[in-house]
């Protein structure tokens, strides 16, 4: 209460309540009385009015009244002065009954000047806000800033994210544009308005207004994949820039905002569902615990970190090869979760005696094992690489959790895993295999999570093409036929999360992908968002498959059973059992053959322990 009797601006409005309350009760007696106030109630008229003013002043004070500001009068505060007038009135009605009965008062005054409170005091305030938002012509001569700049904007969407974003448009003299006209595809809405903003058709007929607008804001936090790709081709036929506002979930975190419109991404086409999180589940395996993150300076492990940190883990082991990703990854951390303990590990997983240092100085309860070799067409050409960092390097991270006595080591495993037919995928295969082996002779519950392509992930697709576009070279596309199934990176970490709350030993979790995606569809909408034209303005080039490429992946091996969570995205696989020991000398011989640096006989044995495997190798 303090802070608000220190406000210069305090006393202004205490003033104009004043005399809004006192004009109020005058005004009550005048319409009670045809305006000739008989000589008695004037006498009364003066009497109750040196109290009642100061008391419905209290009454407002103490309800909060002058706590806002008017400039941002809304509906809650006209509830608010609602709720005070009628307070303030009833009280005064009850003590004129208790002390003298209503004898030589009119009841009706009490009940005028009550409704000419909550209309003075709510109007002055509304009168306000909109003179300050410039909504009435009359004020515009007071309006303090012109942006030279302003741009007509057509919004998409006559819903609440739009009505927001309108309000603010409105509200702010400095935002830079100036809201003509809504489109919805809403029938029940047309010829209706929004804040005086009409909204004259649907999304269909946006060219019919091609000429009234410079910009296209889509207020559709809902849409999803089909709907938001209709919605951006109608836009880019009008060859004018187009935004949106952020998803549902930011929305429900009050993010909505023109400062937050954003141009339309690749994620807003694909139309992802929200992930919904059983954030109970995880905070029990994570809070106050000790997780180690092996590849932490990579896309997935970067955003494990993140997503983790909200656990409020004890500590935090960030373990990466690349000096460069882990010495960002720390400052990030150190920046945005500084009162978590993390600890930076340079190193190389395929070093066991490394390996066990860390597991010796950081003692983790939680294993999250993302690093690995993952760019197909080079593991293909070095596949004794792909060994030893996918199959040693796991082996050795596996057996000293093991060791170690940690509570939950979760795999970050890849669709290539599935029939493979790289030598990647084949070792990605083998580490399934490994942590398959561990259950039921260490008290460490071992599981993987198996998914498809991470959109914007180090040497995926999109960040080529992206940079292809931007350079203008034609973007390369190895087979009009080839697809993939792509989520993002925050959707794959949190699915990582809750597949690692889930397990209880032995599974492989595959996150739900939903439908893939031909690779070249994906090319022509990332030109299309970049504002150029596919095939006229940016060509595409097919290249042909690359070595251990295919043109389909897949999630599902033949034969494994695959059972329903209590979780929508994610599925389960009860993982074989492998003989621990006899798959170790596999390993073994796999890693003597790696060292031969001999790729035919390494593939060779490879398929030996991965029958599934289909290596492209010369007899």
């Amino acid at each position: 209460m303090i802070h608000i009797l220190r406000r210069r601006n305090f006393y202004l409005m205490l003033l104009i309540d004043a005399a809004l309350v006192a004009a109020a009760y005058t005004l009550a007696f005048l319409l009670r009385f045809d305006g000739h106030i008989p000589l008695d109630h004037y006498v009364k008229l003066k009497e109750t009015m040196l109290f009642i003013v100061p008391f419905k002043l209290v009454c407002f004070f103490a309800l909060g009244l002058y706590n806002g500001m008017w400039r941002y009068t809304s509906f809650i505060d006209l509830r608010n002065v609602f709720r005070a007038s009628t307070f303030s009135s009833v009280v005064i009605v009850l003590s004129i009954l208790y002390l003298y009965h209503f004898q030589g008062y009119s009841r009706s005054v009490y009940i005028i000047d009550w409704l000419f409170t909550f209309l003075l005091i709510g109007g002055v305030r509304i009168t306000i806000r909109f003179a300050l938002a410039n909504r009435f012509p009359f004020f515009w001569t007071f309006k303090r800033h012109v942006n030279p700049s302003v741009k007509k904007a057509l919004i998409i969407g006559a819903g609440d994210a739009g009505e927001k974003i309108l309000k603010e448009m409105q509200e702010n003299p400095e935002i830079n544009f100036e809201p003509i006209l809504f489109l919805d595809d809403n029938l029940s809405k047309q010829g209706q308005a929004i804040h005086g903003i009409p909204v004259l058709g649907t999304v269909d007929q946006i060219g019919k207004f091609q000429t009234k607008f410079d910009e296209i804001l889509i207020a559709v936090p809902s849409a999803r994949g089909e709907q938001m790709r209709r919605i951006v081709d109608l836009c880019e036929k009008t060859g004018k820039r187009f935004r949106t506002v952020p998803g549902i979930m930011e929305i429900i975190e009050g993010k909505v905002s023109v400062k937050a419109i954003r141009d339309v991404t690749l994620e807003d086409l694909l139309g992802r569902e929200e992930v919904r999180l059983d954030e109970d589940e995880i905070k029990r395996y994570l809070n106050n615990r000790r997780i180690l993150v092996t590849g932490a300076g990579g896309s997935i492990g970067s955003e494990l970190v993140r997503q983790i940190c909200r656990f409020r883990p004890q500590a935090l082991a960030v373990l990466d090869f690349n000096e460069c990703n882990l010495s960002r990854l720390e400052m990030e951390c150190a920046q945005r979760f500084g009162s978590i303990e993390v600890s930076g590990f340079l190193m190389d997983i395929r070093d066991r005696l490394s390996v066990s240092q860390v597991f010796r100085e950081f003692s983790p309860d939680v294993v999250f094992h993302a690093a690995a070799y993952k760019h197909v067409p080079i593991q293909e050409l070095n596949p004794w690489e792909a060994v030893y960092n996918n199959v040693q390097g796991t082996r050795n991270l596996v057996e000293e959790a093991s060791k170690s006595q940690v509570e939950r080591f979760v795999l970050v495993s890849t669709d290539k895993a599935v029939r493979p037919s790289s030598a990647m995928g084949a070792t990605k295969r083998v580490g399934e295999m490994l942590v398959e082996s561990m259950n039921g002779s260490t008290k460490t519950r071992f599981m993987a999570v198996r998914f498809g392509n991470v959109i914007g992930s180090s040497g995926s697709a999109i960040p080529i093409f992206q940079e292809q576009i931007s350079r203008g070279y034609p973007v390369t596309v190895t087979h009009p036929e080839i697809t993939r199934y792509f989520m993002s990176v925050k959707e794959a970490a949190q699915l990582i999360l809750q597949a690692g709350a889930m397990g209880e030993g032995s599974e492989i979790f595959i996150l739900d992908m939903g439908k893939p995606m031909r690779i070249v569809d994906l090319a022509k909408d990332l030109i299309c968002l970049s504002g150029r034209e596919p095939e006229k303005d940016v060509p595409i080039q097919f290249t042909g498959l690359r070595p251990g490429e295919k043109l389909y992946e897949e999630l599902i091996t033949e034969g494994e059973g695959i059972v329903v969570t209590n979780h929508e995205k994610v599925l389960v696989l009860r993982g074989n059992s492998f003989d621990r020991d006899a798959l170790n000398a596999d390993i073994d011989a796999l890693l003597s053959v790696a060292d031969t640096r001999d790729a035919t006989a390494i593939k060779k044995k490879l398929r030996e322990i991965v029958p599934e495997y289909t290596p492209q190798y010369q007899e």
